[in-house]
């Protein structure tokens, strides 16, 4: 088996790159839908959140308002600090049983971890290979105000909240262009895709 964890920049074409891969077999984990999954209503991370943030945080069927908790701990080291001890250990211990899970059904599996802050969180160091998706500045920002209705100014400092690409492209095995032709990037993430499942 092999891990691979794929990141990039927010808004890079990151999501379209996961889904090119499991649809080349893959088993792609998905981060952020394990995050979405440790927080819901009841669960221990879910009263954590409620507990250290407030009931403002909720909408009224009692789901985390995921945008109102991102507002009061953007820009806030503390406060965002205090939500990844809430969700990461969580996420990560899932992340580990769905590995494993993924090795007991297929020894030769290539396993792909969509995870934005791959690097930020130190997860670079726990997988095999490194795949990275860049998109240019504009791209980014143009996607984020279509995608989230973001103003400019608010799309650029979420961009800048994140690690540089510069930083995450030195670092990676692989690197892909989010911002290429569909076709093209599909035959970029086959051939990826092939060599990780000779190396697996």
């Amino acid at each position: 088996m092999i891990l691979a964890g794929l990141t990039g920049g927010v808004a890079s074409g990151k999501t379209t790159v996961a889904k090119m891969f499991a649809h080349c077999g893959a088993v792609v984990i998905d981060a952020d839908a394990l995050a979405r999954e440790a927080v819901a209503p009841g669960k221990p991370a879910w009263r954590d959140i409620v507990r250290a943030f407030g009931r403002d945080v909720m909408h009224p069927d009692h789901t985390i308002n995921r945008p109102r908790l991102a507002a009061l701990v953007f820009g806030n080291q503390r406060r965002r600090r205090l939500l990844e001890r809430i969700v990461h250990p969580r996420v990560a211990r899932e992340q580990r049983r769905l590995v494993r899970q993924a090795e007991a059904r297929n020894a030769k599996a290539v396993v792909v971890y969509d995870v934005p802050l791959l690097f930020e969180a130190g997860i670079d160091s726990h997988v095999d290979r490194v795949i990275v998706v860049t998109a240019d500045r504009e791209t980014q920002i143009a996607r984020l105000q279509r995608r989230n209705g973001l103003t400019r100014a608010d799309a650029t400092r979420r961009i800048k909240s994140q690690l540089p690409l510069a930083f995450k492209r030195r670092r990676a095995d692989y690197v892909l262009d989010g911002t290429l032709p569909t076709r093209q990037l599909a035959k970029q993430v086959r051939r990826i895709y092939a060599e990780l499942a000779a190396a697996a």
